[in-house]
């Protein structure tokens, strides 16, 4: 038995027509951070419903602490408010887990995964970098948190490629445009993210995609998603934690094919 739906207080947008897609995006991200650079692809086949966390983008910032079931159950919340009884989910990063929670809490609703650089918990190596990510925030040193997420978010061929004008410019907006509940979402991912437990009851056709560049949440995360998820599908894209920077086109043709082979 599903648990009772709460209200939403989340923001959303809601583009486009057919069988529903919900988004969960990232921790410091937001709907159109995320998934903004693929929303055309997207929507061009599905009705999407994109709710932003608490503390991002429409949304304003949590009062109380987030917890991962709170979460899952808001964002399906969101959907089933804007009239879709079933949907697809597509997770991104911390979307993941958020994702695989609400699909198994809510197995009546969710008719297929996306899970693109996800994680069941983070494993040591991942939490020693969300853990300065949050300090550096909390202290304060928004440049040399922009410097870091920089570092560890892009691969290595594409900082590479870019101009110093252009990573200058790149690492100020970065500085500029950091979600006040950012915080709240470190905080959820460092202490209460896992779903390790979860994934042998999923049963919907779910998508795996490697970010086989990424240096926050490496492809042995990707990887362990695969191989514990039944019946689970892997692909990988040649990108770092960024594929809606650095392979767009890419990624967005992946979650389109699937869910369209998947017929939802």
């Amino acid at each position: 038995m599903s648990p009772a739906l709460p209200t939403s207080r989340l923001g959303r947008i809601v583009r486009g027509t057919g069988p529903g897609l919900l988004l969960a995006h990232g921790a410091g991200g937001g709907i159109d951070a995320n998934y903004g650079p693929i929303m055309d692809t997207l929507t061009a086949q599905h009705t999407v419903i994109g709710p932003d966390y608490p503390g991002t983008g429409r949304t304003e910032r949590a009062e109380a602490p987030l917890t991962l079931n709170g979460l899952a159950d808001e964002l399906v919340a969101t959907a089933v408010e804007e009239g879709q009884d079933t949907f697809a989910i597509a997770g991104y990063s911390l979307g993941g887990p958020v994702a695989i929670r609400a699909a198994t809490r809510h197995p009546d609703r969710v008719t297929a995964l996306v899970l693109t650089a996800g994680f069941a918990r983070p494993n040591p190596r991942f939490l020693l970098a969300a853990k300065l990510w949050r300090d550096l925030l909390c202290a304060g040193n928004l440049e040399q948190l922009a410097a870091f997420v920089s570092l560890i978010g892009l691969s290595a061929p594409a900082l590479e490629a870019i101009g110093q004008d252009d990573l200058d410019t790149a690492l100020k907006t970065t500085t500029a445009t950091i979600p006040p509940g950012t915080p709240e979402h470190l905080d959820l991912l460092i202490d209460h993210v896992d779903v390790r437990a979860d994934l042998a009851a999923l049963t919907v056709p779910t998508l795996v995609i490697s970010t086989t560049l990424d240096q926050l949440v490496t492809p042995h995360h990707h990887r362990q998603l695969a191989e514990a998820i039944p019946g689970a599908r892997y692909a990988e894209i040649a990108t770092g934690h960024l594929p809606f920077v650095e392979q767009p086109e890419q990624w967005a043709t992946l979650i389109r094919d699937f869910l369209r082979d998947s017929h939802t």
